[in-house]
């Protein structure tokens, strides 16, 4: 098993490259992992630089010295695969971040679908975003990466359609059978660049978003012969992009 990940905002080691995690991360680690000296640490800044250390000594509740020597650089995947998540009804839509954090999905832009339920206004929508972007954070170290997703403003449909138009490769998950779409397993994707994909409300993706989106360069894609929820199709999706991208190989 790797190392468990704590984040830093800073790798300012002091004399002989002693550094001390203390603060919320210490406390875990002191006070819940326990880390003994001897035990391997990963620090992460969660945008992609990390350091390999070893703890040094525990001090009282929060307070961990570690060994940090060097810092690296954990260069961009490619292809970027960003999902474009329709609001979920209730504590879904952190399901949803937290399993697609822990495959590997490089950014989440959240969608005010026409068809969503749930609406994100006010200070609701703030609070809303802040547990979106908690919950990246505690997935991202929860699953041992160092490059954290990135969750972006909640967008609007035309937003999402701008996102759409600079892609590289832009799919829609659209259930409609009936419609012909294609299978995501079998569409040709790019070696390198942007992937968005956009998963739709429960309600499923209403005819002029689709129409828009398809304008936008977007094309229709269904991910098998049975409906996901809209929680549980952007992890799917994405274990599947990774997968035949060699991002997974």
């Amino acid at each position: 098993m790797t190392a468990p990940v704590f984040v830093v905002d800073h790798f300012d080691a002091g004399g002989g490259g002693h550094y001390v995690l203390d603060g919320p991360e210490g406390r875990h680690a002191v006070s819940v992992k326990r880390l003994q000296p001897g035990e391997d640490v990963i620090l992460t800044d969660g945008a992609g630089r990390w350091a390999d250390c070893v703890v040094l000594a525990a001090e009282g509740k929060d307070r961990l010295v570690v060994q940090l020597d060097s810092v690296s650089e954990e260069p961009r995947p490619q292809p970027r695969v960003t999902v474009v998540q329709a609001l979920p009804k209730g504590d879904r839509g952190e399901l949803a971040v937290e399993t697609m954090t822990e495959v590997g999905v490089d950014a989440i832009v959240p969608w005010q679908a026409a068809r969503c339920i749930t609406q994100w206004r006010g200070d609701r929508g703030l609070k809303a975003l802040a547990k979106w972007r908690a919950t990246a954070r505690e997935a991202g170290k929860q699953s041992r990466r160092v490059r954290f997703p990135e969750v972006a403003d909640a967008a609007s449909t035309k937003q999402v359609a701008a996102l759409l138009a600079k892609a590289d490769f832009a799919a829609v998950l659209h259930s409609d059978f009936d419609r012909g779409s294609e299978p995501l397993a079998t569409a040709e994707l790019p070696d390198e660049g942007e992937i968005v994909l956009v998963v739709g409300p429960e309600g499923g993706v209403a005819k002029d978003e689709l129409a828009l989106f398809e304008e936008a360069g977007a094309r229709a894609y269904v991910l098998g012969p049975t409906v996901l929820r809209t929680s549980t199709a952007g992890t799917a999706a994405t274990a599947l992009l990774l997968g035949r991208t060699g991002r997974w190989s």
